[in-house]
């Protein structure tokens, strides 16, 4: 059985909808099985960048600490069960990457994101740490928040990403990243088929949602035309877990309207946790 772990972060994100993130987490955390799923209480304050080039960085250490806290506290309990962390912004994907990190080593790291989240602090212009995390997980970025050689750069997958800042773009190529475009991954078994080149055992998926098309959810903050289905994208993730073992996933980016709107798209939303979990 998979337990969720809802996570309200809103400090990493440049947009200024960031605190609807918070409802977006919430309105999730609404429809999901109750005795299943842990919500944190993620504080509030914005935090400081004590002098790196990281907006929030204290605030996003704190909430780190607190989601590998409760993912060790859930391998006590219930160590054999996956976990789902639902955010918020894409920093909620570290420690739970780490984590997937530390009990299976060669692990692959599968990030479907309309951005690939790859600038680092000198390189962002926002300064925001969404836009960093998966830079970080590599192993390249401000030592405070970063995986130092967990996750090789060989053994990521950037999906459905359509939107590169000109720095991104260059990590790729640098890191030996691979990046499958939408139209790639309309294909069912591309996505499989790249995690398994990689030579990993286990995956790690981590959905943005606005890797999905506009026209398939409201809610999203930073909408880029032309974004995989729900269909596509389900379709996808199913047919990689028949192949290799799923040991961890998050999902994060749902921003809706206003707290009343935060019901509209999860229909969509539920279809995509029903893949991950």
């Amino acid at each position: 059985m998979t337990r969720y772990l809802v996570v309200p972060q809103w400090q990493g994100s440049p947009s200024s909808r960031a605190m609807q993130l918070i409802d977006g987490a919430q309105a999730i955390a609404g429809d999901l099985p109750r005795s299943s799923t842990t919500v944190l209480d993620v504080p509030m304050e914005a935090g400081e960048s004590l002098g790196t080039g990281i907006h929030r960085l204290s605030a996003l250490q704190r909430v780190r600490g607190m989601v590998a806290d409760a993912l060790d506290a859930h391998d006590v309990g219930a160590p054999d069960e996956p976990v789902l962390t639902i955010g918020g912004d894409c920093g909620i994907a570290l420690a739970p990457i780490a984590h997937a990190a530390r009990r299976f080593p060669g692990l692959a790291v599968v990030w479907i994101d309309a951005h690939p989240d790859l600038n680092s602090p000198d390189s962002s212009p926002s300064g925001a740490f969404a836009g960093m995390v998966l830079r970080a997980v590599i192993g390249d970025g401000e030592p405070g928040l970063r995986l130092d050689g967990a996750i090789a750069a060989e053994r990521v997958i950037v999906g459905g990403a359509r939107s590169f800042d000109d720095p991104e773009l260059a990590a790729v190529a640098d890191f030996g990243i691979t990046a499958l475009t939408v139209e790639a991954l309309r294909d069912a078994d591309a996505l499989a088929d790249a995690v398994l080149a990689t030579g990993a055992e286990a995956v790690y998926i981590h959905v943005d949602i606005d890797a999905l098309d506009p026209a398939e959810i409201a809610g999203n903050a930073h909408p880029e035309p032309f974004g995989v289905t729900v269909a596509e994208l389900t379709v996808a993730i199913g047919r990689l877990r028949e192949r290799v073992p799923l040991v961890g996933a998050s999902l994060a980016g749902y921003s809706p309207a206003s707290a009343d709107a935060a019901t509209d798209d999860l229909g969509a939303i539920l279809r995509v946790i029903g893949a991950l979990a």
